[in-house]
């Protein structure tokens, strides 16, 4: 007896991939655009991003990083397009969104008046961690963050990179699967900059992480992969290691990603002292 193959029709097999594809990734965004009245912020931009990835998500200022970052945390509705977070689409499920990511903007959501470990307690109830666990998620958040010597000090009386890493405990203390950073270094000295840059990267052991900066130096050191948006659109999606050599004249030379920033965005008139635009 001969065997018999059903053979699914080719928009069936397309949309199997494409499924398979959402459960490997834990953030995919499908052609998504937002428009604020006339101005178009975001024109189709795509992307996946895998469990434990560090993006550098980069652009000018007006680019449509903070609009795309708002939308993946279901504070801004997209105008059209999907995001999945964790197999959730944020436009239907935007609680369960929020219980799967945690946000950092450029300026953090602190309460001056409250004591480190006051506001913790609070954002750990607010953001829905049983009661049962609040105290081990804050010894665990004090001792990740390095807060231990100021948790009962007032928020209002720390410096800003003990602010910022109480910006980030708050952000993680309902153990999310996603991290997304906006500016998190900004206004920092050198030191309080590559004591946060240390605790970002010991955050992908256990989070997928989405930082957003202008401080270029910053992305080679802790980021895996660049994503770049220019005038609302994804413009460069690559490894940071093949983003840098395939733009280097030779290995043993590899130019900066700032250099790299600057041939996607600097006119070739303003670039003179900078790189060759045009090599």
């Amino acid at each position: 007896m001969r065997a018999i193959y059903l053979v699914p029709p080719m928009s069936t097999c397309i949309h199997l991939i494409d499924n398979l594809c959402w459960l490997y990734s834990l953030i995919t965004t499908k052609n998504i655009t937002k428009h604020f009245g006339n101005f178009q912020a975001l024109n189709g931009v795509s992307f996946d991003i895998k469990k434990g990835e560090i993006v550098g998500f980069l652009g000018q200022n007006g680019a449509g990083k903070t609009t795309l970052m708002r939308i993946l945390t279901s504070y801004l509705p997209a105008s059209s397009g999907t995001v999945l977070i964790d197999g959730d689409d944020v436009s239907k499920h935007s609680l369960a969104v929020r219980q799967k990511i945690g946000y950092l903007p450029e300026t953090p959501p602190l309460y001056m008046n409250m004591t480190v470990k006051d506001y913790l307690k609070f954002a750990a109830e607010i953001k829905g961690v049983p009661s049962q666990k609040r105290r081990d998620r804050l010894n665990n958040v004090l001792e990740e963050c390095q807060l231990e010597g100021v948790v009962n000090k007032t928020i209002a009386t720390l410096s800003k990179g003990y602010k910022q890493r109480v910006g980030i405990a708050q952000a993680i203390i309902h153990e999310p699967k996603i991290l997304i950073l906006d500016e998190p270094t900004s206004g920092l000295d050198p030191i309080q900059n590559l004591q946060l840059r240390n605790l970002i990267k010991n955050l992908n052991n256990q989070r997928t992480v989405i930082i957003s900066t202008h401080i270029l130096s910053e992305i080679e050191q802790i980021a895996q992969r660049v994503l770049m948006i220019k005038s609302g659109e994804i413009i460069v999606d690559e490894s940071l290691d093949s983003l840098l050599k395939s733009h280097s004249p030779d290995e043993s030379n590899l130019i900066t990603l700032e250099d790299v920033f600057l041939r996607y965005h600097c006119e070739p008139e303003h670039c003179e002292q900078t790189v060759n635009i045009n090599e």
